[in-house]
């Protein structure tokens, strides 16, 4: 048993429960069947207690005594299993919006669409996400807001500005010298990259992320190119980890992300180029690889339709097929997969359409599922809130019709979404 899977023990699941104590806060969710994420196995007639939004109790409905103050969300004929984690998205970014058509609107644009996303996403059953890359701290704003009550979305884990090289994937490189811009997280040297990391993390970084190769949606780089040194990235990740912060690494190109996975980086995104030798260094270290495996159909549909530029559809056609064959490779050696899926460069509240691809390229429905639940759960470092139906978690339910252990496709289309034992969907 690998230390990961290790973590994820199951709590002692099902208990007869004569009656519940009642409470202003309590509430009992039932359903017809729940997927234990933690067994692989599928339990009939759940019962979940949530108390003060956290699940206290998993019980056998057929037990239970409703009465008092208790909420009852009765979800009958429906299959229940863990909120949904999407470890890799863009609030504040629209993919109906892209290339130079972005400059057509002002700054503050940007934090009005992600509250309108935010709620996208939860509606599509992902109550927790990993944001990583928005500007002017706008991702910090917006989890301010909805933890606060002003605004509905996922439980968001901010990222602010992704760390850069000058000219690289996270710098700004659309206008001319006369216009010249540099992103404010662009660092030159080691020393700069640690002084950046506290930056960010003074002002809300939950999450370190850091671009060490080019992209699709760069201009002017070639999209695996490595752009920060192996120095300047261990200089991140240790510091970071210091500030017990994890780190998430864009990365195509294998130079770059073999240089990633020595450097201490937690997760890899998009991981398109990866060698053979380097996804075995990958298990070798425990390393997460967060493969983006749906978009490129999008990205391919729609073309140069929403602004995106030549250049970039043109990367796009280089490592769509690529990236989906190395997540193959991956999957089969044993690396340690989670659920990402850079919404915003497709539409939000479409992510559950990548479960598909990833049963398509080779896992099978529980690991998709795992790698959006509990598997995610471990790379976040949030085992005790998140990424599971178990006594201590938040109470972040979703419901859908049939069974996705048989037909993941199911999950596209959740009929139900309770978060912290409040049903808002």
């Amino acid at each position: 048993m690998s230390k990961f899977r290790a973590l994820l023990a199951p709590v002692a699941m099902l208990g007869a429960l004569a009656a519940v104590p009642a409470s202003a806060d309590t509430v009992i969710v039932t359903a017809d069947r729940m997927v234990d994420v933690l067994s692989g196995k599928t339990i009939d007639n759940p019962a979940v207690t949530i108390v003060d939004g956290r699940i206290t109790g998993v019980a056998d409905a057929r037990t239970i005594k409703f009465g008092g103050d208790v909420r009852h969300i009765d979800l009958a004929g429906k299959t229940i299993l863990p909120g949904l984690i999407d470890m890799h998205v863009h609030l504040t970014s629209l993919a109906e919006i892209g290339g130079y058509r972005g400059l057509q609107y002002t700054d503050s644009f940007w934090s009005a669409v992600g509250v309108a996303n935010a709620k996208k996403t939860l509606e599509a059953g992902f109550t927790s996400v990993r944001n990583v890359g928005s500007a002017d701290f706008q991702d910090v704003g917006l989890r301010e807001a909805i933890d606060g009550g002003w605004a509905v979305g996922p439980r968001i884990t901010t990222a602010t500005y992704a760390i850069g090289a000058t000219g690289g994937h996270c710098d700004d490189n659309s206008l001319p010298p006369s216009l010249d811009k540099q992103a404010p997280s662009v660092v030159n040297s080691p020393s700069e990259a640690r002084a950046k990391v506290r930056w960010l993390h003074k002002y809300g970084a939950q999450v370190i992320k850091i671009c060490a190769t080019g992209g699709v949606f760069s201009l002017g780089d070639s999209v695996g190119g490595q752009q920060l040194s192996l120095e300047e990235m261990k200089a991140i990740a240790d510091e970071a980890h210091m500030l017990h912060l994890k780190v998430a690494a864009h990365a195509h190109g294998d130079e770059g992300i073999r240089a990633a996975i020595l450097a201490g980086i937690d997760t890899i995104e998009h991981c398109s180029l990866a060698s053979d030798e380097t996804i075995k260094l990958a298990v070798q270290h425990g390393t997460w690889f967060d493969m983006d495996i749906y978009n490129d159909d999008y990205i391919l549909a729609t073309g140069t339709a929403n602004g995106t530029e030549q250049e970039s559809l043109d990367k796009e056609k280089i490592i769509g097929l690529k990236q989906r064959q190395t997540f193959q490779r991956a999957v089969r050696a044993g690396v340690h997969m989670i659920f990402g899926t850079d919404a915003g460069v497709y539409p939000h509240g479409d992510n559950g359409r990548q479960f598909a691809k990833m049963v398509e390229w080779g896992m099978t429905p529980l690991q998709a599922i795992r790698a959006a639940t509990s598997d995610a759960a471990v790379a976040l470092g949030k085992t005790e809130d998140v990424g599971a139906i178990a006594v201590g978690r938040h109470g972040d339910i979703v419901a859908v019709d049939g069974d996705p252990l048989r037909d993941v496709r199911v999950l596209e289309k959740v009929t139900a979404v309770v978060k912290g034992g409040v049903q808002v969907k």
